[in-house]
């Protein structure tokens, strides 16, 4: 019997119908699978659903959850809540629709599970040409590291012995860094701090955010290094407009010292 939890994998998604099917297949290949899959689709056309039926005879019997929500303009914090309030794992991994995962991601996401505690990992960027590639493959399989930015070398490294290591020393006592591309929290942990704060409308600091939430309410925070590697497609820069914005919100939170936000799961549980 296996003592990890049951564990969701939360994918976020917009109209990439062909980033998602790669997404899936890297998922196929995972030396451990996760007990549900749950796509967080912000508003997508009715490919995304079509392609998200085609690969379920791929992943069975692990099965395909698609929570999907009108198109009203960005809403990362509220699909990503609606999502979470359908899962139905005690321990959620979370990474964005356009991720191609090493065949060990959930393995090695799953050996730092421990009460108490989040997990951030990273991710390496790929290139248009990369990642056209990957979109038009059969297998979706990442290029070789070498092939990749020199810079993301250290992030498509991996070793137990140093994972172990670095989990609970790396950038210890600091928010920084968080990849909402790339994080993994107990579900009971994101229920007691309200989730996402969905007064985050737009662009940026979601994952910052909800980082120093959790920290407030006392769950710490492990960085997984020399494993849970992914592969990031490429695509233009967000328009960062309200990200200022964001970033006043988190600093007045923080002043007050606010764990839960106002608008929240809560309404969606």
């Amino acid at each position: 019997m296996s003592s990890f939890p049951t564990t969701t994998l939360l994918a976020t998604t917009y109209n990439r119908p062909k980033a998602l099917r790669a997404l899936l297949l890297s998922v196929a290949r995972q030396t451990v699978r996760p007990d549900e899959i749950v796509i967080a689709d912000d508003g997508s056309t009715d490919e995304t659903r079509q392609l998200i039926d085609r690969m379920r005879p791929l992943l069975a019997p692990v099965p395909i959850r698609h929570v999907w929500h009108p198109d009203t303009g960005f809403r990362l914090s509220e699909i990503r809540n609606k999502a979470i309030a359908q899962s139905t794992g005690e321990y959620i991994i979370q990474i964005d629709g356009d991720i191609v995962l090493e065949r060990h991601f959930m393995a090695d996401h799953l050996e730092l599970t421990e009460p108490g505690w989040f997990v951030c990992g990273s991710r390496i960027l790929l290139s248009e040409e990369q990642t056209r590639h990957l979109e038009e493959s059969t297998e979706a399989t990442p290029p070789r590291l070498w092939r990749c930015r020199i810079g993301c070398w250290p992030n498509g490294l991996r070793s137990r012995i140093g994972r172990g290591y670095l989990a609970k020393r790396y950038a210890k006592g600091k928010i920084k860094p968080l990849r909402g591309c790339n994080m993994a929290f107990w579900k009971t942990d994101l229920q007691a701090v309200n989730g996402y704060n969905e007064e985050l409308t737009n662009w940026g600091a979601e994952d910052l955010e909800i980082g120093y939430r959790l920290l407030r309410f006392g769950v710490r925070k492990k960085m997984l290094k020399m494993g849970g590697v992914e592969y990031h497609l490429y695509h233009p820069q967000a328009a960062r407009d309200a990200l200022a914005q964001h970033k006043e919100i988190i600093r007045q939170m923080s002043e007050n010292g606010q764990v839960r936000c106002k608008e929240g799961i809560e309404k969606h549980l």
